[in-house]
């Protein structure tokens, strides 16, 4: 069973976009990468996930980082609410979760909501998909919050955070060269749905049908 990290972006930015692959360690106490995408549309995404799996592989644990459903009428999702205040408590900016029908935040709703979709239709096994939280999944088990906050801003706090992403079972993130905060963020949304996969979320909110169709968990 591979686990799949997803730092989405805005469909007119995809070259922001980053897909991680793991599978599993000894005993299933770890994850070791197999395979990282930089740059990838919605159909190469689908390819990337299609061309990994064997015809009798395990449906795939994929963590995507962007909203997955949106509050009818606007605004937050019960979820936001809760979740912002969470992170706030550890140490994040309340913008860090932000509503997802927000003008900055609708594209890449719409992508999310679309890409979520597309891999439910198109892959040869059902996948498991979750909507991820890849700062809140990072601060609210132990992470430092300081580096999460500069994560967009600072290469030492990004080797710090996938120092930290070692030490929770993400074997092989950790690479000499620098690198960007999508990566960083790709890596942590596999640790948060492979921890919900395993029944060990930091935090979750689960699926409410139809509306919001995915649990979303940190």
């Amino acid at each position: 069973m591979y686990t799949v990290g997803i730092d989405l972006s805005g469909p007119r930015n995809r070259e922001d976009t980053v897909l991680v692959f793991f599978e599993p360690g000894e005993n299933g106490t770890l994850l070791r990468l197999v395979k990282s995408v930089h740059g990838a549309s919605d159909t190469e995404i689908v390819q990337e996930i299609t061309t990994l799996l064997a015809p009798d592989a395990a449906s795939p644990v994929i963590g995507i980082d962007a909203p997955l459903s949106y509050n009818e009428g606007g605004g937050d999702r019960p979820a936001d609410r809760d979740l912002r205040r969470r992170i706030v408590a550890s140490g994040l900016a309340s913008g860090s979760v932000m509503p997802p029908t927000l003008t900055r935040m609708a594209y890449l709703t719409l992508r999310g909501v679309c890409v979520a979709r597309t891999l439910g239709m198109s892959l040869p096994v059902p996948p498991a998909i979750v909507e991820v939280h890849p700062g809140a999944a990072m601060v609210l088990r132990g992470a430092p919050s300081d580096a999460v906050r500069s994560m967009k801003t600072s290469a030492p706090g990004r080797r710090r955070l996938l120092r930290w992403l070692e030490e929770e079972g993400l074997h092989g993130v950790a690479v000499d060269r620098d690198s960007s905060d999508h990566y960083v963020a790709a890596c942590a949304a596999a640790l948060s749905a492979w921890k919900w996969h395993t029944g060990n979320p930091a935090w979750i909110q689960r699926a409410e049908l139809p509306h919001h169709p995915f649990d979303y968990v940190a």
